[in-house]
């Protein structure tokens, strides 16, 4: 899998090791390229995991690999996870109590898309990507919510830009992802008392993913000149946001979104020259899939 983490990720870094020391992160789509690399930074850094995902061989075949980044490191990957029925987080979540002891941090991360307009959305396709990333994401926490308060962690939600400004062929996951934001925000106020601490990071074109790979459009301009950084994003730079919000050094910092994008949507985001041509094309197509 590419941009994974290797052991020169300390090296470079600006983290100091045994950062994490003695904590556990729970991360759900773990095996997935962005939330891996979380993890991957995480374990190099001290903190022992878990990764849970739908496909079991992949899952504990990541978990293998990561765990192979540092010495002494404890990882396990639970596959046949589906964060749509609660059910499976709350065994996954007593594994994880009874193999590595207690619940810190949690990533909820796993995520479904496609691109799909209007027109050939039908509503069982809409309802799938929102009950995954919105009710998965309540469900994580709810299930990890007795560790949390105990041991007064912290979480990230992996949201996105694209609901910022109007995006064609995203209304399923723009929806979604803002109802993340929004429970995020409303959870921060309510946990926060408890010592909770939640936030969102929102990555942004970023290279190398399973993400970016189905769903950047082709654009005449290429991709990284439209970025104000001048170029694409990286999944350690998703990583480093993570150490930040879950280390002591953002103590004070809950109820933010962290957007990791170059400056991109503020720039009219990925589609750029092909509207409205793009969206005519499928407007002007008379088959309708209900």
């Amino acid at each position: 899998m590419p941009n994974t983490l290797t052991s020169s990720y300390l090296e470079k870094s600006v983290w100091k090791p045994d950062l994490f020391k003695g904590k556990v992160v729970f991360v759900t789509g773990g095996a997935g390229t962005i939330c891996r690399v979380q993890t991957e930074a995480l374990v190099l850094l001290g903190a022992n995991a878990v990764i849970l995902g739908r496909n079991v061989e992949k899952t504990e075949q990541a978990a293998k690999e990561i765990e192979q980044l540092r010495p002494g490191a404890k990882v396990l990957g639970l596959g046949n996870i589906d964060v749509r029925k609660i059910e499976t987080l709350v065994e996954a979540v007593k594994t994880t109590l009874k193999e590595l002891g207690r619940i810190d941090y949690v990533i909820a991360g796993a995520a479904g898309n496609f691109l799909a307009d209007f027109n050939h959305l039908s509503a069982n396709a809409f309802k799938t990507v929102v009950d995954i990333d919105l009710l998965g994401s309540f469900n994580t926490v709810k299930a990890t919510f007795d560790q949390l308060q105990k041991n007064q962690g912290s979480v990230i939600f992996v949201s996105a830009t694209l609901h910022y400004t109007g995006l064609p062929f995203q209304s399923h996951v723009s929806a979604a992802k803002a109802g993340v934001d929004a429970m995020m925000n409303a959870m921060a106020i309510e946990l926060g008392p408890l010592g909770i601490r939640l936030n969102c990071i929102a990555p942004g074109l970023i290279g190398n993913t399973e993400g970016g790979a189905r769903l950047n459009p082709p654009t005449k301009v290429p991709l990284h000149e439209r970025v104000p950084i001048g170029r694409i994003g990286t999944t350690e730079d998703i990583a480093d946001s993570t150490v930040y919000l879950f280390s002591s050094a953002a103590s004070y910092v809950t109820g933010t979104i962290s957007v990791v994008d170059g400056g991109l949507w503020q720039v009219g985001g990925m589609l750029g020259e092909l509207y409205p041509d793009v969206v005519k094309m499928q407007l002007e197509d008379p088959e309708v899939k209900l």
